[in-house]
C-alpha cells in the first residue's frame, strides 16, 4: 500500500492471480469465446492501473478475490463463461471503470444481466434488512432475476470466509460470519449445495463460537479411533452381502458436521457425549451408466431398483426403524436431492443412519445444481421436477440463468410479495396486497388513519392506499388524524387481518355515531319536557322501518333523519301508547311539509340576516357542508340545522335546489370575512390517458404549489384511461383555479373538475 491508499498488488498476489487465470483458462476451455482469454488478462492489467481501486475492510485485494470466487463458482457450482466474466468485471463496474452498456457491447447481454442482478442485490442491502429472516432469503431469490447471481453470491461468501481466518477486524468478521450462517448457508441448502452449506456453517461457528467449535472438534478427534472401529464392524457384513448380490459400490462413514452436532447439543440440551448419531453410513452404488451421453428413463428405473435392493439387504440384517425412513427416491426434494435414508439398530444396540444412493445421486447431493448438467435426459416421472432439473442442466450448458430462475421460483410461493418497513424489517404479504394492508399490519391506528404512502423514500412518489405492493419496496405510511375507515376499504385490502380490523373499526364508529344520535334525541326531548322511554323508542324504531335501534340512531346523528319529524312521531306514539292522544283527528302539520313557493329566487335578506363566515366567529355554531366543500371565494348560503347550528353550502351545491324547495324558511345569507387564511379541503376529479409517469407529474405539480397540500389520491385505470379523485387542502378559489389550469396542461390529462 502507498501513502495515497491506492491498491498496489504484491508480488505474491500477482503470482497467485496469474495461476488462477491459467486454471480458469483450462477449466473453461470449451466455453470461452474468441478473445475472452485476452480480455481476462486485460481486465487484470486494468485492475493494477486503476487509481480508484481499494482493498476491503479486511485488507483483501478485490481483483484477487474475484479470481478466487470464480474458481469456486466453476469447480463447485458449475458456472461457465458468462458467470465468470461477470465476477471478474464486477469490481471494475463498481469502481466506475465500466458501464452496463459497455459490458453488453464487449461481453454480451448475459454478462451485463448478471452484473445488473448483483447491483440490484446490493441495493436491497442498503435498506438495512434483517438478514436472518426467511422472508429476506425468499426476497433475494425472487429479486435476483438470474440464478447465477445467487450462485455467485454464495461462492463469494465461501471465499471470503476462507480468507478472514486470521483477520484482526473482529467486528467485521463477526458480521460476515453471521450473514454466512443466517443467509448464505440456508440459500446454499435451498439450492442443494450441501458441501458449501456445511463449510459456511462450520466456518461461521468457528468464528462466532470459537470455544464450542474447538471443543467439538477435539472430542471428535478423541473418539475417532473407536468410531472408525465401530463403522468397520457395522459395514463388514453388509459389504459381504452386497458383493454376493453382484453389486458394485463403495461405502464410507460420514461424521456429522461440527455445526450440526452443536445445533443438536443446543436443541437437546445435552453434552457432546449425549449425541448418539454422530455419523451415518453412506452406500454409493456404481451404476456403470451414469456418464452415458444419454441418461434414459430405463437407466433411472434401474437406479431406483438397485437402491431398494440394498435397502432390503440392510434391513434384513439390522432391525430398521420405520419412523425414521426417508424416501427421497420416489419424490425427490425440490432442489433435486435423491436418496434413501433408514435408521437401523446396529451392534451394541446403537442406532445408525444408512444412506443409500447411486454415484449420480451422490454427486448431485454434494454439488447441488451444478451436477445436473452432467446427466442428460433424466426422467423420473415427477412432472414439474423433471422440467426443473432439465432447465438447470440446460441453463448451465447454455448460460441462460434467467430461465433457471423463473423455473426455480416455482419452488417458492409465487403468490407472495416481500416489502420493507422504513426501519428495514421485511414483511410478507399475499400478492395483490395494498398499502392499506401494510398499514394495518403495522398498527390498527396507522391503518385507520392511512391516507397513502411514500415508496422507496422518494418524496414525490406518493401513492394511494389502493396501491399494490411490489417485492423490494420500502413503504412509509402517510396518515391523517381526520381520516376514518370507510366501508369500501373492505374491497381494497387483501389480508384477513386487515379486513377484521376494518370491520371492527366500522363497528366502533357506528356504535359511536349511534350513541351520539341517541344523546341528541334524548337532549331534544328533554328540552321539550318529554321523558325518553325505552318502550316508546323501540316502537318508534320499528314504525320507521329499522331492524336495529343502532341504525336508527346512526341516521339521526348523520342527519339522514330529520329530528323534528322523529320527535313528532315519538310524541304521537307516546300519546297513543299512554292513551293521551288529542281528540282532533287531523294531525298538526310540520313546518317542513310546507313547500317554499320560489325555490330558485335570489334570497334578499337585510344586512342583519347575513352570516359573516370567520374563524373567530363566536356564539354561532357553523360547519362547512361536506356535500359541496365550500372554500373561501365561493358564493355560499347558510342552512339552519335541526340542532340549531348552521351549515354553509355553495350556491351550486347539488343539494341546494331541494333545500330551498323544502326548507326555504331555514336558509340564511352568508358571506366570507376578509382574506382567506384557512386551509379548506376540496376534491378534484381527474381523467386522462393511462400513460407512464402521468400520476407522478400530477402529484409533482401539486407538491410545488405554495400553500397547497395533497391529502390523498385515489386512481383507477381501465382500457387505457385513468380516472381518480385527488383531495387537497387549499386557501381560496383563486388558488384553486390556478391549480386546475396547471393540471390541465399535463400531457395526457383530458379533464380536471372540482367535485
Amino acid at each position: 500500500m502507498t501513502n495515497d491508499n491506492k491498491l498496489v498488488f504484491t508480488e505474491e498476489e500477482k503470482r497467485e492471480s496469474l495461476e488462477l487465470m491459467e486454471r480458469l483458462q483450462t477449466l473453461l476451455a470449451s466455453s470461452w469465446h474468441d478473445g475472452d482469454v485476452e480480455k481476462m488478462h486485460l481486465i487484470f492489467a486494468h485492475a493494477q492501473e486503476n487509481e480508484s481501486a481499494r482493498r476491503d475492510v479486511f485488507g483483501l485485494n478485490p481483483t484477487l478475490q474475484g479470481l478466487r470466487t470464480a474458481i469456486i463458482a466453476v469447480e463447485e457450482e458449475g458456472l461457465r463463461r458468462d458467470g465468470v466474466m461477470a465476477i471478474l468485471l464486477y469490481t471494475s463496474f463498481s469502481n466506475g471503470m465500466e458501464t452496463l452498456q459497455q459490458v453488453e457491447a464487449d461481453y454480451g447481454q448475459q454478462v451485463a444481466g448478471i452484473i445488473h442482478g448483483l447491483v440490484r442485490i446490493q441495493e436491497l442491502y442498503k435498506k438495512n434488512p434483517v438478514i436472518e429472516s426467511e422472508n429476506f432469503r425468499n426476497l433475494l431469490l425472487s429479486f435476483a432475476e438470474d440464478m447465477r447471481v445467487i450462485l455467485i453470491m454464495i461462492a463469494d461468501r465461501v471465499n471470503l470466509m476462507r480468507q478472514i481466518r486470521d483477520t484482526e477486524e473482529v467486528e467485521a468478521k463477526q458480521q460476515v460470519s453471521q450473514e454466512a450462517s443466517y443467509l448464505y448457508a440456508p440459500l446454499a441448502h435451498k439450492l442443494g449445495l450441501y458441501k458449501l452449506k456445511s463449510e459456511l456453517e462450520d466456518l461461521s461457528l468457528k468464528y462466532l463460537e470459537h470455544d464450542a467449535y474447538y471443543m467439538i472438534k477435539e472430542k471428535l478427534n478423541a473418539t475417532k479411533k473407536s468410531r472408525d472401529a465401530y463403522i468397520e464392524k457395522f459395514i463388514a457384513p453388509i459389504e459381504q452381502k452386497l458383493r454376493e448380490a453382484g453389486l458394485k459400490f463403495h461405502m464410507k462413514g460420514r461424521t456429522k458436521s461440527i455445526h450440526s452436532i452443536w445445533q443438536k447439543m443446543n436443541k437437546q440440551k445435552c453434552a457432546f457425549e449425549g449425541i448418539y448419531d454422530l455419523f451415518a453410513i453412506r452406500i454409493i452404488l456404481e451404476t456403470g451408466f451414469a456418464d452415458d451421453a444419454q441418461q434414459t428413463s430405463a437407466n433411472h428405473a434401474r437406479e431406483l431398483a438397485m437402491c431398494w435392493q440394498v435397502f432390503a439387504i440392510v434391513t434384513n440384517m439390522y432391525q430398521g426403524n420405520p419412523k425414521r425412513l426417508r424416501d427421497w427416491l420416489t419424490v425427490p426434494k425440490s432442489n433435486g436431492y435423491e436418496s434413501l435414508h433408514i435408521t437401523v439398530l446396529g451392534p451394541e444396540k446403537k442406532w445408525v443412519e444408512v444412506q443409500i444412493r447411486t454415484d449420480r445421486m451422490d454427486e448431485v447431493a454434494e454439488r447441488g445444481l451444478a451436477a445436473h448438467w452432467r446427466y442428460k435426459g433424466v426422467k423420473s416421472g415427477s412432472g414439474g421436477l423433471d422440467e426443473w432439473l432439465n432447465s438447470i442442466r440446460t441453463a448451465l450448458e447454455n448460460n441462460d440463468g434467467r430461465q433457471v430462475m423463473d423455473e426455480f421460483k416455482m419452488d417458492l410461493c409465487e403468490d407472495e410479495v416481500y416489502v420493507f418497513t422504513p426501519m428495514g424489517d421485511l414483511l410478507k404479504f399475499p400478492k395483490g396486497a395494498t398499502v392499506l394492508d401494510f398499514a394495518y399490519h403495522i398498527h390498527t391506528r396507522v391503518g385507520n388513519q392511512c391516507t397513502g404512502a411514500r415508496i422507496n423514500n422518494i418524496n414525490d412518489k406518493v401513492v394511494s392506499l389502493r396501491h399494490q405492493l411490489q417485492s423490494g419496496d420500502q413503504v412509509a405510511v402517510m396518515t391523517s388524524s381526520t381520516q376514518t375507515p370507510k366501508q369500501d376499504w373492505l374491497n381494497i385490502v387483501k389480508t384477513s387481518r386487515a379486513k377484521a380490523k376494518i370491520r371492527q373499526a366500522l363497528k366502533d364508529l357506528q356504535a359511536k355515531e349511534a350513541a351520539m344520535g341517541k344523546e341528541m334525541l334524548e337532549r331534544r326531548l328533554k328540552n321539550r319536557k318529554i321523558e325518553m322511554e325505552e318502550g316508546v323508542t323501540n316502537h318508534l324504531v320499528k314504525k320507521l322501518g329499522f331492524k336495529e335501534a343502532r341504525d336508527f340512531f346512526k341516521q339521526l346523528a348523520d342527519g339522514s333523519l330529520e329530528m323534528n319529524t322523529v320527535i313528532e312521531r315519538y310524541v304521537e306514539i307516546q300519546q297513543r301508547d299512554n292513551g293521551t292522544a288529542p281528540a282532533s283527528s287531523v294531525p298538526s302539520q310540520s313546518a317542513q311539509d310546507f313547500v317554499y313557493e320560489h325555490p330558485d329566487e335570489e334570497l334578499t335578506y337585510g344586512s342583519d340576516d347575513v352570516i359573516v363566515i370567520d374563524k373567530n366567529l363566536k356564539g354561532i355554531d357553523f360547519q362547512l357542508a361536506k356535500c359541496c366543500r365550500p372554500i373561501y371565494g365561493d358564493r355560499v348560503f347558510g342552512f339552519v340545522t335541526n340542532g340549531g347550528g348552521i351549515k354553509i353550502h355553495r350556491y351550486d351545491c347539488p343539494n341546494a335546489p331541494e333545500l330551498r324547495r323544502r326548507f326555504g324558511y331555514r336558509i340564511v345569507r352568508a358571506k366570507w370575512s376578509g382574506k382567506g387564511t384557512s386551509q379548506y379541503s376540496i376534491v378534484l376529479r381527474v381523467i386522462g390517458n393511462d400513460d407512464i409517469g402521468i400520476v407522478s407529474n400530477i402529484t409533482s405539480i401539486i407538491s410545488k404549489e405554495e400553500n397547497v397540500m395533497m391529502r390523498s389520491i385515489n386512481i383507477d385505470s381501465h382500457d387505457g384511461l385513468f380516472s381518480g379523485n385527488i383531495t387537497v387542502n387549499i386557501e381560496d378559489t383563486s388558488r384553486l383555479e390556478s391549480l386546475i389550469k396547471k393540471l390541465r396542461t399535463v400531457k395526457g390529462v383530458k379533464q380536471v373538475a372540482r367535485l
